[in-house]
């Protein structure tokens, strides 16, 4: 394979991995704790993009309890959105793992 083929596959796969980042960004996984007290929702560029919180679960004289709650939720969506992610690059390299890329 010559320099010039490399370099069409090479742009080829940026153009690619472009647009997989967009369709990415467009999509949203959710986790929910607590029964359902607690849900987070993050797209697919890991930013948190809604929190819902149950008033049942506002207890003034316990706020550690909502933390916790709070940041197992965002947390559990986080893997999902990794997961997710990882499953759609998979697709884009062929299983490959490039390092730095996500």
């Amino acid at each position: 394979m010559d320099m010039k083929q490399m370099m069409k596959q090479a742009q080829q796969f940026q153009q690619r991995l472009t647009e997989k980042q967009g369709e990415l960004a467009g999509k949203q996984v959710s986790a929910t704790v607590g029964g359902g007290m607690v849900s987070a929702t993050v797209n697919g560029r890991h930013e948190l993009i809604s929190l819902t919180i149950d008033k049942e679960v506002v207890d003034p004289a316990d706020p550690q309890m909502l933390q916790d709650l709070v940041i197992s939720a965002v947390n559990e969506a986080m893997r999902k959105a990794q997961a997710m992610s990882d499953a759609e690059m998979a697709k884009l390299t062929g299983g490959v793992k490039i390092p730095g890329m996500f």
